[in-house]
């Protein structure tokens, strides 16, 4: 059993930041990549940002120069900067990684953490 517990959410005005966090634990032999998506009411989820476990960071234009992902052993970090009203959403880590034992690619999701930026 893998756990992803998300923190770091909350209410900003544009223009601040926040730093949203990611702690997995479990039956992880090796993360594969980690990510970050957001989801507002009556979209689809979207990828945000990607983490793979070479370092190679990929982010969705919207974001870019703004948003910095990072991790650390069994965290993954979503650092955001000069926030806009429209980066207002429920924000979900996920990450791909080799279960201990089997070494199955399996993937798992934390349980979002909501981002308001207000105008």
């Amino acid at each position: 059993q893998v756990q992803l517990v998300e923190s770091g959410g909350g209410l900003v005005q544009a223009g601040e930041s926040l730093r949203l966090s990611c702690a997995a634990s479990g039956n992880i032999f090796k993360i594969n990549t980690m990510a970050w998506y957001r989801q507002v009411p009556g979209k689809q989820r979207e990828l945000v940002a990607t983490l793979s476990s070479g370092g190679t960071t990929n982010y969705i234009d919207p974001v870019k120069g703004r948003f910095t992902i990072s991790g650390d052993k069994n965290t993954v970090n979503l650092q955001m900067n000069s926030l806009k009203p429209e980066d207002t959403a429920v924000y979900y880590c996920k990450i791909q990684y080799y279960s201990t034992g089997t070494y199955d690619v399996l993937q798992t999701w934390g349980q979002g953490t909501q981002v308001t930026v207000s105008s």
